[in-house]
């Protein structure tokens, strides 16, 4: 699912709100958890998972069109845990009761 399919679904269940109201209110919220992460908080949604910044470590890789030994930056990087009510969803088939 694309960000302008989920901004349909929610209008669509939400008919009192206008489309482009849907749209500002996801825009804002992903721009919400960017800011969070970019600052290095974790943002925590309960039921759906935890979105925190790792760093990784400074490395050397390969490339592997040459075989040339390249040096590759520290780096921080998103990553996402799903939450418990989610991995059930996903392991037990969906119920909407």
């Amino acid at each position: 699912m694309i960000k302008s399919e989920l901004v349909s679904r929610i209008a669509a269940e939400n008919p009192n709100l206008a489309q482009k109201d849907v749209e500002a209110v996801v825009s804002s919220v992903f721009d919400e958890i960017s800011k969070a992460l970019s600052e290095g908080h974790r943002v925590e949604l309960r039921g759906f998972g935890a979105f925190s910044v790792k760093d990784r470590e400074a490395r050397t890789a390969r490339n592997p069109r040459t075989g040339e030994m390249v040096p590759v930056a520290a780096k921080k990087v998103p990553a996402f845990k799903a939450g418990k009510e989610l991995r059930d969803r996903l392991n037990d088939g969906y119920d909407p009761s």
